[in-house]
């Protein structure tokens, strides 16, 4: 199941997050202009049941048209493929008033959210460390605002910025307290079902 958006001008201005029912994921964000640079990752298997559940809502994709087809600004072009074998759906739109497609996209983005923060600090560590705390204040930000999905994913940046002394001791504390509120238990993931098989 793959979410990709599409705005020019914004930051990324290609996204895409590729899902798999085993978790198995792959991440992309970057100009239009650049080349293509897929990072894998695996979710947990509540996302993944999360996601799979959501698109059986939307049947997954087949025959669905869910473009709202009000004025509304550009948001960014969103597409929806789900891909089975030899089978592929595919829905495209804007802005949609279904429930279970925005719910969709809010996970996709949320995941979205995390994948960007683990290459900025990874980005950081190597490059630019006075940016850091900047960065790691962000991360706690987005965690008071629920917006990031699978924060998890972050816990090995985030150990390494707090466990090396090279960094400032601004960032490094920052980094703990993160670990802490993620490792806490707050985002653990519960296992549920596995994903509804496709009709």
């Amino acid at each position: 199941l793959t979410y990709t958006k599409v705005m020019e001008g914004s930051t990324p201005e290609y996204l895409s997050v590729v899902v798999d029912s085993t978790g198995e994921s792959i991440f992309e964000g970057r100009k239009l202009v650049e080349p293509s640079n897929p990072r894998a990752f695996r979710v947990s298997p509540a996302t993944a049941v999360r996601i799979f559940h959501l698109a059986a809502d939307l049947n997954y994709f087949e025959s669905v048209d869910l473009e709202s087809h009000k004025k509304v600004a550009n948001l960014g072009r969103k597409t929806f493929t789900y891909e089975q074998g030899g089978r592929k759906n595919r829905a495209e739109f804007n802005y949609t008033l279904r429930r279970p497609a925005q719910q969709l996209v809010e996970v996709f983005e949320k995941i979205a959210a995390v994948q960007q923060h683990v290459m900025a600090l990874e980005y950081a560590t190597k490059y630019d460390h006075l940016r850091l705390p900047q960065h790691l204040k962000q991360i706690q930000i987005d965690l008071d605002r629920k917006a990031l999905a699978e924060p998890g994913l972050l816990v090995p940046a985030l150990e390494q910025i707090a466990r090396n002394r090279r960094f400032l001791n601004i960032a490094q504390t920052g980094a703990r307290r993160l670990l802490e509120r993620i490792q806490d238990g707050e985002w653990s993931a519960r296992v549920q079902p596995a994903p509804p098989e496709a009709p």
